[in-house]
């Protein structure tokens, strides 16, 4: 496994992180995800962490909170091994202070979290969406306090905007806090958004990148096909009002060029889109989830290669599309003169 810099901290964590958004399975949107107990997950991470995985990433949301337990229960004994990763802000309860990142609610919502984990410690807290009706400075000074004590490791954000994340991160600086040192956000081959304003911005100021739905909430699984119903067991049956939204002919592009450069590399489908974005810049961890062993052995397998120059160039062509204004001018050539120099791939790895 590699591993690299998580942002501009000091924490390595591994290319491939799991996401244990199927454990639990209360609700309609995670009982679609997956329904695994505590047998099964301990199993789940045996296999991961034997593989080299260290970052393990869930939410208090997530089964109401039946995935933070669940985690909680399959790493006992073992804590020191894992990068625990969870998220707070959105509604939780039916209380007036059950959502949101006030100072009420996050001090409640990291105590109850260590809870579920059965932890004194959370090595990184994301901000699960951006609160615009709590004062940024009020958030990001509860946080530092938690830091502070010992209850929070490192910080991060998800689902911000470019400026949500920028304002954050000034006003940290201006403060003295704590700030964002990583960004939990989509992308994949066919939502790149996040090139556009998040990654400049991550390469910037040192926020790394942790990729939730890497492959385009199941659509790049290899079992989507032009011209071909949905298959059954697809998740997208019964929570595609959740999912992304793609243009379906940008998707059959997409998959039309993952089979040919799987075809060549021998690779499955899913295996050529991970590995895409572990080439990206910004890129610190990848989230693969799994329902099975079967499925977590196959996404563990996207690590310990590379695509060609001229397979990453053939999908990157497949799955482009012209950003809106005020971006596409720095990518057609009209403001070249002004724009940044090309970036390398993410960098400072180590095995």
């Amino acid at each position: 496994m590699e591993y690299r810099f998580l942002g501009a901290s000091g924490l390595k964590v591994s290319a491939l992180g799991f996401g244990v958004g199927t454990f639990g399975g209360k609700g309609p949107l995670f009982s679609a995800w997956g329904d695994t107990g505590v047998a099964e997950a301990t199993r789940l991470i045996d296999i991961a962490l034997d593989a080299g995985v260290n970052f393990f990433d869930t939410a208090d949301v997530y089964s109401d909170g039946a995935s933070e337990s669940i985690l909680g229960a399959a790493i006992k004994g073992r804590r020191d091994q894992i990068i625990v990763s969870t998220k707070t802000t959105l509604r939780l309860g039916d209380g007036p202070n059950d959502v949101g990142a006030s100072r009420s609610r996050l001090l409640k919502a990291v105590d109850a979290s260590l809870v579920r984990l059965g932890t004194d410690y959370i090595d990184l807290l994301q901000l699960h969406a951006f609160d615009a009706r709590t004062p940024v400075e009020e958030t990001l000074s509860t946080l530092d306090g938690l830091v502070r004590a010992g209850k929070i490791r490192y910080l991060g954000a998800s689902n911000f905007s470019g400026w949500q994340l920028m304002k954050s991160l000034a006003i940290a600086d201006r403060r003295g806090y704590a700030r964002h040192v990583a960004h939990q956000a989509y992308y994949s081959l066919i939502g790149r958004d996040y090139e556009w304003e998040l990654m400049p911005l991550g390469i910037d100021q040192g926020v790394g990148a942790v990729v939730w739905s890497p492959l385009g909430w199941g659509r790049l699984t290899g079992k989507i096909r032009r011209g071909q119903p949905l298959p059954d067991g697809s998740r997208l049956h019964e929570t595609a009002a959740f999912a992304p939204p793609v243009d379906e002919e940008r998707l059959y592009r997409v998959v039309d060029a993952l089979d040919a450069v799987a075809g060549e590399t021998g690779r499955s489908v899913p295996q050529v889109a991970l590995n895409w974005l572990l080439q990206r810049p910004t890129v610190a961890t990848v989230l693969i989830g799994a329902r099975n062993e079967q499925q977590l052995e196959q996404n563990l397998d996207a690590a310990g290669w590379s695509l060609s120059p001229q397979q990453i160039a053939r999908l990157d062509a497949a799955s482009h599309v012209t950003p809106p204004y005020p971006y596409y001018p720095y990518w057609n050539g009209m403001f070249s003169e002004l724009a940044p120099p090309p970036v390398a791939a993410q960098g400072e790895a180590t095995s």
